[in-house]
């Protein structure tokens, strides 16, 4: 970026901001935070009990609930693509690009999550209650990406330093753990009751009344990322490229197709494992205790992480460290499939080693993505950041559709009762296959995530650095 460029960028922040723009600093990094903090208390909601919420609570059928799931990813990833171009194309706002949409969307995002867990559903037929639940899918996907997308797309906006937006997405993820992690521990204590047969029972009615509070805490602190973040490097769009050429230059990114690739696989993987933990606690195990920890282990594992992430792979490399670890949390499943373990505490404890080591993945994404991004500019000398990152989110989005399909029909396969009453009591040999669908399969999917980014994706340590050092000969040229 040439010096002209930087000063035109910084005016134009300080006229949408409305005077000088203080540096950035710990109160970007705090807010940013605070941001995926309430996205993710919101959205842990669903991602932990939704599922177990249609089969037990409504008593929709599993695979019909693996559909309306797979209806909510399908949808997002044609809005996350639309709602991407719709903020590139508006005109400015106050704040910059990305903050008016971030004000005005998460109201309508805080009332699509409320309505996938209206309780009151459960007085329509089951015809109008799948009718219903589809509804509440797409209205969910399209206020997400209206939200999410410029939330994800701002932090390259807070500052041109990377080292700034390195630190950025480590808060990100803290955020995040947080959010997701607090609401995966406390509402299990507070949802789940005991029936007479001494099955753990979900309370729909309790689970909405909790939701509505956590909705409530997470509008506030979106509300507070937004006064304390600031955009810096503000970019009115003059000129645009054709869209035919940037889809062109795509197929020429080794680095973003084998990426995308990898992704998908080791999405589809956590997805399972996140998607079959209620399931594994509540049927298998018939323990909510574990069930509380179980989900907090899930996102604990990044704050573990956080500190220690960017120092490991530095020194080996993001695709050297990421790969080994998946690796190793493959092989920890094996070993669990293997034992076919019975006790609840020691599937805890194995499962937790085995979440530390794939979170490396989780932890590190958005820095793979800005290698991604950069080896794009190397090899096309195209910069196009947000349509990378659109790329990159298409391709979450399938892996979640993908696990939407599979978990559903995974269960119907092995004969999973779904229940309008809450029991969750199973025969032994559906039992036997909840087991297999969540230990086996997530390491068989890991095994082939890692070998993707070790023999196709191209970006190991030497290649980043010589990449790195050769856009900075670009980039000091064209000042």
């Amino acid at each position: 970026m040439s010096a002209v460029a930087q000063s035109a960028e910084e005016n134009l922040a300080e006229k949408l901001n409305g005077g000088p723009v203080k540096p950035f600093g710990v109160r970007d990094k705090i807010g940013y935070a605070l941001g995926d903090f309430g996205t993710t208390m919101m959205m842990g909601v669903l991602a932990s009990f939704q599922s177990i919420f249609y089969t037990n609570f409504l008593g929709i059928a599993p695979a019909v609930s693996g559909l309306i799931l797979t209806l909510t990813t399908v949808i997002g990833a044609f809005t996350d693509v639309i709602a991407g171009r719709l903020v590139d194309t508006h005109k400015l706002g106050k704040k910059g690009r990305f903050h008016p949409w971030i004000r005005v969307m998460k109201w309508p995002l805080a009332v699509a999550i409320l309505m996938c867990i209206a309780p009151f559903a459960n007085a329509l037929p089951m015809s109008g209650r799948i009718v219903y639940l589809c509804i509440a899918a797409f209205c969910y996907a399209a206020c997400l990406s209206c939200y999410n997308m410029p939330y994800g797309s701002m932090a390259a906006t807070l500052s041109a330093d990377p080292d700034d937006r390195t630190s950025l997405s480590v808060f990100r993820n803290i955020g995040s753990a947080f959010g997701a992690g607090g609401v995966g521990f406390i509402l299990p204590f507070i949802v789940y009751s005991t029936a007479a047969d001494g099955t753990k029972v979900l309370n729909g009615n309790t689970l909405f009344i909790a939701a509505i509070v956590c909705a409530a805490i997470a509008l506030a602190l979106m509300t507070l990322m937004y006064h304390l973040t600031t955009e810096r490097i503000v970019v009115d769009h003059k000129e645009k490229v054709k869209l035919s050429v940037v889809f062109k230059s795509m197929f020429k990114n080794r680095a973003l197709l084998s990426f995308i690739c990898a992704e998908i696989v080791i999405v589809c993987a956590t997805s399972l494992i996140s998607s079959m933990t209620s399931y594994m606690y509540t049927s298998y195990f018939n323990n909510t205790a574990t069930l509380s920890i179980a989900l907090l282990f899930n996102y604990a594992t990044t704050l573990l992480l956080a500190p220690v992430a960017r120092a490991a792979t530095k020194r080996f490399g993001k695709k050297e460290a990421v790969s080994t670890m998946l690796l190793a949390s493959a092989a920890i499943y094996i070993v669990i499939f293997l034992l076919h373990i019975t006790n609840p505490w020691v599937y805890l404890v194995m499962t937790f080693l085995a979440t530390l080591c794939f979170s490396a993945f989780n932890v590190m994404v958005w820095a793979f993505m800005g290698d991604v991004v950069d080896y794009h500019q190397y090899a096309t000398g195209l910069r196009e950041d947000g349509t990378i990152f659109s790329a990159n989110m298409f391709g979450r989005k399938l892996a979640q559709t993908l696990m939407g399909v599979i978990s559903g029909l995974a269960l119907a396969a092995i004969g999973f009762q779904s229940s309008t009453t809450g029991s969750t009591k199973q025969s032994a040999s559906v039992l036997d296959g909840l087991f297999t669908v969540a230990t086996l399969i997530p390491a068989i999917l890991m095994i082939i995530g890692a070998l993707l980014l070790i023999f196709w994706y191209p970006l190991g340590k030497k290649k980043v650095d010589e990449v790195s050092a050769k856009l900075k000969e670009i980039n000091n040229a064209a000042e």
